[in-house]
């Protein structure tokens, strides 16, 4: 697999994540972008926490109570436990995942997870959401997910980084469609409905890094779940999808600038 060179002189929406989320895989440029968003809204910790709880939360309700042993996470950012695999297996042993990013670091620091034991098995591709074909005809998940059964799409955190003319909504599309009927969208997306001026300067200082984003309304966001049978509670923030009352802090709605929802492909 031809990887291109980790750029480590340039802020990347994955490493400020994980920064951000005390994680340990980053470099300075990609901590003094987190430090000057943090700045601007002091909140966004905890914005991030309720996005990883989600997605964990959702995961969990995938393989738990919908019964699906596959699931394909695009955009999957640095590894930060526990992953989606661990979840996944830690319910259904034998669960099949394949993770999606952009970033070579995530192909680097992903090495320890590939592999499996049994029937459970975790794979990487070097891919982008831009490019859809790419990423369902890459030979790692030809030979890890199994068109025949549901999979689990699960877009997290990664579409407010993808403009008008990216055409999200189409990606999301193009990604569910070669999947079979009882697969399974999961998604958040990053919207300014709770805190406009606060996540507007957040989003400005990713823009002058080179990552501008396109924040999206309710009605927006349901746009990606036409079609779809929504999961009870629907499209909500993130915090308010299924709360299980693990988490230690109260969560404002102002707080948190992501939308959450899963959705069943029923035709």
């Amino acid at each position: 697999m031809s990887v291109d060179p980790i750029d480590a002189g340039t802020a990347h929406s994955a490493r400020i994540y994980d920064y951000i989320l005390g994680g340990k895989d980053h470099y300075p440029a990609d901590r003094e972008a987190g430090d000057a968003m943090v700045r601007e809204w002091p909140a966004l910790p905890v914005h991030m926490r309720a996005n990883r709880d989600f997605m964990n939360r959702a995961v969990r309700y995938l393989v738990e109570e919908a019964g699906v042993r596959q699931v394909l996470d695009v955009g999957t950012g640095v590894p930060t436990s526990p992953n989606i695999h661990e979840i996944a297996q830690s319910v259904a042993p034998g669960a099949r995942v394949v993770y999606v990013d952009n970033d070579p670091l995530v192909l680097a620091l992903s090495q320890g997870l590939l592999g499996g034991e049994g029937q459970g098995r975790t794979a990487y591709v070097q891919g982008d959401m831009r490019d859809p074909a790419g990423i369902l005809g890459a030979p790692a998940f030809r030979a890890t997910l199994d068109l025949g059964e549901p999979v689990a799409l699960a877009v997290i955190a990664i579409v407010h980084f993808m403009l008008d003319e990216d055409d999200a909504v189409g990606m999301v599309r193009r990604l569910l469609e070669p999947l079979p009927v009882g697969s399974y969208l999961a998604m958040s997306i990053g919207t300014a409905d709770f805190a406009r001026d606060e996540v507007g300067r957040v989003a400005r200082e990713y823009a002058a890094r080179g990552m501008p984003m396109r924040l999206r309304s309710r009605s927006e966001a349901e746009e990606f779940f036409t079609g779809l049978d929504l999961v009870e509670p629907g499209i909500v923030q993130v915090h308010k999808w299924r709360p299980d009352g693990t988490g230690t802090e109260v969560v404002r709605d102002e707080d948190v600038a992501m939308y959450g929802a899963v959705a069943r492909k029923s035709r």
